[in-house]
């Protein structure tokens, strides 16, 4: 890891860069694919299976015979997992559950805010090295408890052309009937776009690497919404002398892990504490049986120190990691003035880890900075909302001097004559 040592705000924000910033030749390879699924559909999703995955895709969806022997093959250990996950995750979105919002904001004026689930959701799942099937839980739950009425979901295959059986068993286990053998940014376009075999969706869900990201702000443009930029994966690890550096080491490589495009970043306070972390940080990975994947992240990663706690907050909130543990004496404190991060662990004893599986809030989260202006996924998430309102004849006689002087003012005639008309009318 680079070491930096009180480094001048003037170099902060070329200290935040993340490695996987926009490439025009990523760019252009998903622009192209975007085209290609759009005008062709289901002949360019298994076309482009053999280009990139070099695997033939003869079936789309998965069949139900597949999901059953999927089911048979998860272990009952991972089942029990699975479940006691699902009840936390569950029981802290339920409690997110919006309300309507029901306002007489004058006498005869009544204005309503009504929650109404997204009718359909594609909810991506990344695979490949690392089959996420906890990111599963934590799309498909949310999408159950707002009662979205269609929830398709797409991941990729193995290299045996197999989705992954604890992908399947979660699905199954959520609710989720129809999956689709697709990653990368094929896959968004097949729900962006629909295909004669994947329905279009009107929201994507789900993290990914730089063409799923890519493939999912370039829709947003127009053609789907999505929850948010989510890409590869970050962590920023606030230390200091009380930290165990084997805690601190762990939590950088569970983010580093990830794949080779991870940023993994150390704030601390002295370069004692950032040698102890690093010596530990040597010392695991050698063990790892991802260490070429975390090597690479390491070599993108940043370890830097500030001597004033002031400076370590600033930086974190310039910084906006997805996710950002605090490990240090007095956690708290830091903590309440952080006010950029997709999620916080607070205390030496909240791994990263117990976000992305099990404590119950949500692991999808901005990266790149995008923590500055989104959240990660919620339950709000799953809804839109749509207003109402109803005003009674003194109601809008009451309003109607206040709009019909603000539309004339802008110059929208039509606009006033709607109120003139309609108090007129109550006149006679």
């Amino acid at each position: 890891m680079e070491r930096y040592d009180n480094p001048p705000k003037s170099r902060w924000a070329e200290l935040c860069l993340r490695p996987a910033s926009e490439n025009p030749l990523v760019r252009e390879r998903v622009e192209a694919i975007l085209q290609r699924v759009r005008e062709q559909g289901d002949e360019a999703l298994r076309a482009l299976s053999l280009e990139i995955d070099r695997r033939p895709l003869d079936a789309i969806e998965v069949t139900p015979g597949e999901i059953e022997a999927a089911c048979v093959q998860v272990s009952d250990a991972v089942k029990q997992a699975v479940a006691a996950a699902e009840s936390n995750i569950r029981a802290f979105h339920e409690a997110q559950q919006p309300r309507e919002v029901c306002v007489l904001t004058a006498p005869g004026v009544r204005c309503l805010q009504r929650p109404v689930p997204i009718g359909k959701v594609g909810l991506y799942i990344p695979g490949g090295t690392a089959p996420l099937f906890s990111t599963v839980l934590m799309l498909a739950v949310p999408a159950r408890i707002a009662g979205c009425p269609e929830v398709v979901l797409c991941t990729p295959t193995g290299r045996d052309g197999r989705v992954n059986a604890e992908v399947l068993y979660t699905a199954a286990y959520c609710g989720v009937r129809r999956i689709f053998k697709l990653g990368g940014a094929q896959a968004v376009a097949a729900m962006a776009y629909g295909t004669q075999t994947v329905p279009k969706v009107d929201k994507i869900f789900g993290p990914g690497n730089q063409y799923v990201t890519t493939a999912k702000q370039l829709l947003s443009a127009g053609t789907v919404a999505i929850d948010m930029p989510a890409g590869p994966s970050e962590v920023m690890v606030i230390a200091d002398s009380t930290t165990p550096p084997s805690f601190a080491a762990a939590d950088l490589l569970s983010q580093a892990e990830h794949g080779p495009d991870s940023q993994v970043m150390l704030v601390c306070d002295s370069s004692a504490t950032a040698d102890a972390v690093e010596r530990e940080v040597e010392r695991q990975t050698a063990s790892l049986p991802r260490a070429d994947f975390a090597l690479q992240a390491l070599g993108k990663s940043r370890c830097v120190i500030f001597s004033a706690e002031e400076d370590v907050i600033a930086f974190a909130n310039a910084y906006a990691p997805e996710h950002l543990i605090i490990a240090t004496r007095e956690p708290w404190p830091v903590a309440d003035r952080i006010t950029a991060a997709g999620s916080v662990f607070v205390g030496a004893w909240t791994p990263e880890s117990a976000g992305d599986y099990a404590s119950g809030t949500n692991h999808t989260l901005p990266t790149c900075g995008w923590a500055r202006s989104f959240s990660g996924v919620n339950l709000d998430s799953y809804y839109r909302k749509m207003t109402l309102q109803e005003l009674t004849p003194a109601g809008l006689q009451q309003l109607a001097g206040t709009i019909v002087t603000m539309a004339e003012a802008e110059g929208l005639q039509a606009h006033a004559q709607a109120v003139k008309i309609r108090t007129a009318y109550g006149e006679k």
